[in-house]
């Protein structure tokens, strides 16, 4: 039941960051943007712990593994997806970010020996076809065919970072660190290296007092960041790597739910038919037992 409220969490949180984050693009840098994000999203997990009286330090030993978290999964993941979005549309952007769940199951074999069986492939390819169904109009490359490029070798760079990053949260797990110790220590880190990239690029640390940029960083920051990241570390440690990462095949739907009722979008057979795969792909990784969840 436990796995099952994280799962849901992650997925409602996640998918609802999808009409947060375009606010974040535009007028304010974008490593300035990601660095503000995880900067707050520290400081709220730094106040959590102090008030809750929640571990803080980590090993010595362990601070290298805290860093590549902080590297791959607050930093550069985030600012690859976010600059790719540029030359791609969205529902492209969701397609090649559901390769996580196979990339994971691929490095988890690699690194950790976890063996990943075929019912979990399985569901991964189903899922990456719901998803490529439920945006088929989408999957025409934009502009010229170079940008195109440049935006797909940018997102997959990213969805790469974020497995990686899901990888050493693995490796973090298996040295058995506190998930906000962790996180608040590797956001800390992620936010302050997307800021001096910024910095080396002479761009302005400027902020934008818009109702919008506010709001949305703020959600970005509090419920994306240190709410959900809480919540998926939690999950990927009770369900495996592998499994965990189907969630953001379901991060699209979410987003499509709230675009029928705000903005009025229309579904088609083919979206019809791609959600009819995610669910059967969701049942599939969900249903199955793993030695990996506890009681």
């Amino acid at each position: 039941m436990q796995s099952f409220l994280l799962y849901a969490s992650v997925v409602l949180i996640w998918g609802t960051t999808w009409v947060a984050i375009p606010f974040q693009l535009g007028e304010i840098d974008i490593s300035v943007s990601v660095g503000y994000r995880f900067l707050l999203a520290a400081a709220v997990l730094y106040g959590y712990a102090l008030l809750t009286g929640r571990q803080l330090g980590v090993p010595s030993s362990a601070l290298p593994t805290v860093a590549l978290q902080g590297l791959l999964l607050f930093c550069v993941n985030y600012l690859f997806i976010y600059h790719g979005t540029a030359y791609l549309s969205t529902g492209l952007v969701a397609v090649l970010f559901s390769l996580i769940v196979i990339l994971n199951a691929i490095f988890g074999r690699l690194f950790f020996n976890t063996r990943t069986d075929r019912r979990s492939l399985l569901a991964g390819v189903i899922g990456v076809a719901g998803i490529a169904l439920l945006f088929l109009p989408e999957l025409r490359l934009p502009g010229g065919r170079s940008e195109a490029l440049i935006g797909i070798a940018l997102v997959l760079g990213g969805t790469l970072s974020a497995s990686l990053g899901n990888m050493s949260a693995v490796a973090s797990a298996e040295q058995r660190l506190p998930v906000v110790a962790v996180n608040a220590h590797g956001m800390l880190l992620g936010g302050a290296l997307s800021l001096l990239l910024a910095l080396a690029q002479s761009r302005p640390l400027s902020f934008s007092f818009e109702f919008g940029y506010i709001a949305s960083l703020l959600y970005l920051a509090v419920f994306g960041s240190a709410v959900a990241f809480g919540c998926y570390i939690a999950l990927l440690r009770r369900i495996g790597a592998a499994r965990a990462a189907y969630s953001s095949i379901l991060f699209p739907v979410v987003a499509l739910i709230m675009s029928t009722f705000f903005e009025s979008y229309r579904w088609s057979f083919p979206a019809a038919l791609g959600i009819l795969l995610i669910l059967i792909g969701n049942w599939l990784v969900l249903s199955q037992n793993s030695n990996r969840e506890t009681p």
